[in-house]
């Protein structure tokens, strides 16, 4: 199926004032799952151009901090977004996400996706990497009962990622929105009441 950027929910995202046409997929997925409360602390891993980052400042409210991180600079949101320029997967950012928020992260938003070279086998590879190194930063900065929403993308390369996240969270599914374009692989893992950075690292 052709790509069209274009489609509807990018002239509702456009006519809204969100950045991405993403931004109905965090809204989807928050409304059915209560991911994003008030004056939770979010964090959101590749979150260029900020269209999540915009959804989850207006669920958290004045009182909420909200955190992306991209290597990509992200034109300035106001509070209580702040951003970061970097690369997620590095120590040194991590833990400049830590301290702006304050030693408490109750949301973990990652939307990482690898540019695509158009081999399959490696772009799935790096897909999955991107996924298990989200994992292992919830496993860091996730509060005990925290949530994640990783981005996924069907095939037998992220069944190892559901399994290591079932290990980590009470409750995990795997869904779908309204807004993934027709024929995406793309899915979305839901992990609901984190066990804490102990309990998931005796765990695998």
């Amino acid at each position: 199926m052709a790509y069209r950027r274009k489609d509807a929910f990018y002239a509702r995202a456009k006519a809204a004032g969100y950045r991405s046409r993403a931004a109905y997929k965090l809204l989807e997925l928050t409304r059915r799952y209560r991911l994003i409360r008030p004056s939770d602390h979010v964090v959101d891993l590749g979150a260029w151009p900020g269209g999540w980052l915009q959804v989850a400042a207006h669920c958290t409210g004045s009182s909420g901090v909200v955190v992306g991180v991209d290597t990509q600079p992200i034109q300035f949101l106001g509070a209580p977004v702040t951003t970061l320029v970097g690369d997620a997967l590095d120590t040194g950012v991590e833990a400049r996400v830590r301290e702006a928020c304050g030693g408490r992260v109750d949301v973990l938003l990652s939307d990482m996706a690898p540019k695509l070279s158009g081999v399959r086998d490696r772009d799935m590879a790096r897909a999955r990497e991107l996924a298990e190194a989200a994992l292992a930063i919830a496993d860091r900065l996730l509060a005990p009962r925290g949530r994640l929403l990783l981005k996924l993308f069907t095939g037998p390369e992220s069944d190892a990622v559901v399994a290591a996240a079932r290990r980590r969270f009470e409750s995990v599914k795997l869904t779908s929105t309204d807004a993934t374009r027709k024929g995406s692989s793309e899915v979305y893992l839901i992990g609901l009441g984190f066990r804490g950075g102990a309990a998931s690292a005796a765990n695998g």
